[in-house]
């Protein structure tokens, strides 16, 4: 097998591995396993294409009502939203919006998330957070950008 096919085969993999860990996250989820108000990781590995980078996915949980104060991260973001739904605003990305589950949003490197929160009063909401970053690097701090 030459090497481009080994690469795509590699990548298909991880992908596929995201998937599957966000929909079992999803359905533990529903069934009421996985509490509130929780960020959980669900996999890292270095990005071997890309040196000094690595790709982490992680599950947030969001109680009815629940909030995270204003926060950016090291390098982009790409959040899906698996069950409920996330009102976001991100400073570079537009207005706050609500994203229902199966829609997802990107925040660009620099940017900081002004609103982040549970859209929903009486419903539990989560969504899937796909970082690439830095090797090393602390994913996410509070208030803005440096």
């Amino acid at each position: 097998m030459n090497q481009t096919v080994k690469k795509l085969t590699r990548q298909c993999a991880l992908l596929v591995l995201i998937a599957g860990a966000a929909w079992a996250a999803g359905y533990r989820h529903a069934r009421g396993q996985t509490p509130a108000g929780q960020a959980k990781p669900l996999f890292s590995a270095p990005l071997p294409n890309v040196p000094g980078k690595r790709i982490t996915a992680v599950v947030v949980d969001y109680a009815p009502g629940g909030e995270s104060a204003k926060h950016h991260h090291a390098g982009s973001v790409l959040a899906y939203v698996v069950s409920g739904t996330i009102r976001s605003q991100n400073s570079v990305t537009g207005p706050v919006r609500d994203y229902r589950a199966g829609e997802a949003f990107f925040e660009p490197p620099g940017s900081v998330h002004l609103v982040s929160e549970n859209a929903s009063a009486t419903e539990p909401a989560r969504l899937l957070a796909i970082f690439v970053a830095d090797d090393g690097a602390r994913l996410t701090m509070p208030g803005d950008s440096e």
